[in-house]
């Protein structure tokens, strides 16, 4: 009797944990370099949020029902999206669903990205990339629009231990994980992968749109 309790507890344990693991590991995602976020991204918006609900979008395969949060926000201005307002994006309930977790605050902005549905819906989670607004740096807030997009035929590559290389001349090198500990360091901050006029992509500085010279060609 003692082992068969021990062998269920043991039993019950190994449930628990594979279980805990299993919901830890729900959302996972890699970083991406913020002109990264800027190209995957169907939307990219300067907002405050002005409220949350919880709302029911409808039941999965078992009857339980989808829920979702509601952010409803006022777009202060759309650097990617469509040509109309956008007054409110989705997010899961909870961090494990991936779902994002912002305040209301008429004086907190953030920039937002996020996909649209197949019915125009904004979908944002945390694989997004949703910051405030007031810690970007100036070159990252210049950026959005014209410089951002000039690399979106580029491809960034995260370096996060050695040996790490570029394999195509149309790849930037991301190191700012293995230089300084953070995604959030020099290259994320103040560069742009650019791609100049033979095809290939390097990184560029600055908060001004490249001069002719580097696009033709000079070494950054």
């Amino acid at each position: 009797m003692k082992m068969m309790r021990s062998y269920s507890v043991h039993l019950l344990l190994l449930f628990v944990i594979c279980g805990a693991r299993e919901f830890a590991e729900a959302c996972s995602c890699s970083p991406a370099h913020p002109q990264q976020a800027y190209c995957n991204a169907d939307v990219v918006i300067r907002a405050k949020v002005m409220g949350q609900q919880e709302i029911v979008t409808g039941s999965d395969n078992y009857g339980n029902p989808i829920k979702m949060i509601q952010y409803d926000i006022k777009e202060m201005k759309m650097y990617k999206g469509p040509n109309q307002q956008i007054d409110a994006f989705f997010t899961g309930p909870s961090s494990a669903l991936c779902g994002v977790n912002l305040k209301s605050n008429d004086k907190k902005e953030y920039l937002i990205t996020g996909n649209l549905d197949t019915n125009g819906t904004l979908r944002v989670n945390l694989c997004d990339y949703i910051e405030s607004w007031e810690s970007l740096s100036l070159t990252q807030k210049k950026s959005l629009g014209e410089r951002f997009q000039m690399g979106c035929e580029c491809k960034i590559i995260q370096c996060q231990s050695l040996p790490c290389s570029i394999n195509d001349p149309a790849e930037c090198l991301w190191t700012d994980w293995l230089l300084e500990g953070t995604v959030q360091g020099n290259q994320a901050q103040y560069y742009t992968c650019v791609k100049r006029n033979d095809g290939s992509c390097a990184w560029y500085r600055g908060a001004v749109t490249p001069k002719r010279e580097f696009l033709d060609i000079e070494d950054p």
